[in-house]
């Protein structure tokens, strides 16, 4: 039997960090999250947790996928983000940083995106990603790359036109 409050302390931050990355707003995420421990809930007696943080996150991609062709594609991008760095200096700096890295996560294609964010930010194995996105290892191995490589692109893009 599945221990549904030592599974949600466990993984909420995870599952919420994820789907607002994914996402770029922050009640979208926290819905997001929600949903998907009622669906862990009520599916507990198949749950391996073995796999539970790549099956968490596949559930919170879908979602997520659910919402935005409900909404016809297209998410706005909050500013609704805190950063607790010290100093006006610093935290606007951090403010700038932050929503240019989220803007351009937003412009890498979905499949590439959830799979940078699964292997950056969650430490998943590639077999997982590959799992939770259904294609080949070696698919998923050049979705991370090609995702890096993209967003590192955007940012000198980025860095050329404000110098």
């Amino acid at each position: 039997m599945i221990d549904f409050d030592g599974l949600y302390a466990l993984h909420a931050r995870d599952v919420f960090r994820f789907a607002l990355s994914l996402s770029g707003n922050r009640a979208m995420a926290e819905d997001i999250v929600s949903e998907t421990f009622v669906r862990v809930w009520s599916a507990r007696d198949r749950v391996d947790l073995t796999t539970v943080i790549g099956y968490l996150m596949t559930i919170a991609r879908h979602l997520y996928l659910e919402q935005v062709r409900g909404d016809h594609g297209q998410q706005v991008l909050g500013c609704d983000w805190e950063d607790a760095t010290p100093g006006p200096h610093t935290l606007a700096e951090g403010r700038a940083e932050l929503a240019a890295v989220l803007t351009d996560l937003q412009a890498l294609a979905e499949p590439d995106r959830a799979a940078l964010l699964m292997r950056a930010q969650d430490q998943m194995p590639y077999e997982e990603i590959a799992a939770a996105l259904r294609i080949g290892v070696g698919a998923a191995k050049v979705k991370v790359h090609r995702a890096r490589r993209k967003l590192a692109e955007l940012r000198m893009n980025r860095e050329v036109r404000l110098s």
